[in-house]
């Protein structure tokens, strides 16, 4: 008998009829004698349209209220799919993320995963229920609900999984697996039969959106196996695990983007040491991620600093940035929204030289110019423009010919996740 965590997003359980086919796909594991959890998202465009609501109300709400009423998507869900297994004549429990033992830190809206206390989810499946966990959410140690930002769901499921020591955790998702590009974009990507960590990592990290970076980072640090397969079908997905001599190691596994950043850029700053150490203080001060970083070479005793951050987080970064501005004596700052980052992702890169160049010579020949470049041992990534954003996913994938193989391949015949 295995224990199986199973996590279904908003696509998945969007309407009564696919919340439905997730019922019949959970009795189904029941049936195999497997002990199972489903951790679901909100239902379909449900946490965009409270997004929408908060808006209305105040261009910048409280993040504790933000999680109070962005943790309600969740709960719909769970209770109806619990209805729904029930209408099938199995017994099933819907738990939000306080009841499933969820424990969080306190910083809202993007709260992290601090300890699963398990144990009503065990007395659940010891019953012989199916357990309904709503993902995206936890509880701090003070009672305080909190959210864990987008894609959060992925990570409940990989913490309940850890948390549970299941022996698979399933990600279902509206496509087969894990792509060498987003198929949306480069119709001759190809599906990845196995990645490793690390190269996922990279690729969550640098714009694929099948699984969120946290729920990676979770399931490395607590080798939690995760199954990316879709919904919809009963294929074979992606596997993500530790790697091995079972993988192929090729030079480049894909080609990702991400259009969700913005640049900022603050110009003439007094060039000091302790400047950039106050300028990023600020931003983590503030609870801002930044991913990529420029400061160029000081003339006249100023320099510019530029970085890229998450849209989302644009309201804390310019006021942070407003008040480090005048704090500073910088001359002025500005905000870019119209950029995106394209990426190389490959454990090859460690070994193999010459993909910058082929990087920068394919993207040169097909009209793109570079903003800002940063590196990994595994990841080259290119800010540029937004526009520009298709025809540069085309043309590298084309370049390194991801069409023409699957990239990363077992090569043994064992099934996946079991």
């Amino acid at each position: 008998m295995a224990l199986v965590v199973q996590k279904y997003g908003g696509s998945s359980v969007g309407s009564p009829d696919r919340l439905m086919a997730v019922a019949r796909r959970l009795i189904a594991a029941k049936e195999r004698g497997d002990r199972v959890v489903a951790v679901v998202s909100a239902m379909g465009d449900v946490t965009d349209e409270l997004l929408a609501k908060a808006r209305a109300i105040s261009a910048d709400p409280p993040e504790r209220e933000m999680d109070m009423l962005l943790a309600t998507g969740e709960q719909v869900t769970i209770a109806l799919l619990a209805m729904a297994i029930d209408t099938l004549g199995y017994q099933a429990i819907s738990l939000t993320g306080a009841q499933a033992g969820i424990v969080s830190d306190a910083v809202h809206t993007k709260a992290r995963i601090q300890e699963i206390r398990a144990s009503r989810m065990m007395e659940a499946l010891d019953s012989g229920r199916i357990v309904i966990v709503a993902g995206f959410q936890g509880l701090t140690s003070d009672g305080e609900i909190t959210t864990l930002g987008r894609g959060g769901s992925d990570t409940t499921a990989v913490a309940v999984a850890a948390g549970l020591g299941a022996d698979v955790c399933e990600i279902y998702t509206d496509v087969d697996g894990v792509f060498t590009a987003d198929p949306r974009v480069e119709s001759s990507a190809r599906k990845i039969d196995a990645i490793s960590y690390e190269e996922m990592l990279e690729m969550a990290a640098t714009g694929a959106r099948v699984l969120q970076l946290r729920s990676v980072e979770f399931a490395r640090n607590h080798g939690v196996v995760i199954h990316v397969r879709s919904s919809f079908n009963d294929r074979e997905g992606t596997i993500v695990k530790e790697a091995d001599e079972t993988m192929e190691q090729a030079i480049i596994s894909g080609v990702t983007h991400d259009t969700s950043e913005a640049k900022v850029t603050v110009r003439d700053v007094p060039d000091r040491p302790g400047v950039a150490a106050e300028v990023f203080g600020r931003l983590a001060d503030a609870n801002v991620n930044v991913d990529m970083i420029i400061q160029n070479v000081s003339e006249a005793g100023t320099t510019d600093i530029s970085f890229t951050t998450p849209k989302d987080d644009l309201v804390r970064a310019t006021k942070a940035v407003r008040e480090v501005v005048e704090d500073l004596g910088a001359r002025e700052w500005s905000v870019d929204e119209s950029i995106a980052k394209v990426s190389l992702v490959g454990a090859g890169m460690k070994t193999h030289p010459g993909v910058a160049a082929l990087m920068f010579r394919s993207l040169a020949d097909a009209g793109v110019n570079l903003d800002m470049i940063s590196t990994s041992a595994i990841r080259i990534s290119c800010v540029i423009a937004a526009d520009q954003v298709d025809i540069a996913v085309r043309t590298l994938h084309k370049a390194f010919g991801l069409e023409e193989r699957s990239v990363v391949a077992e090569t043994s015949p064992a099934a996946p996740g079991r």
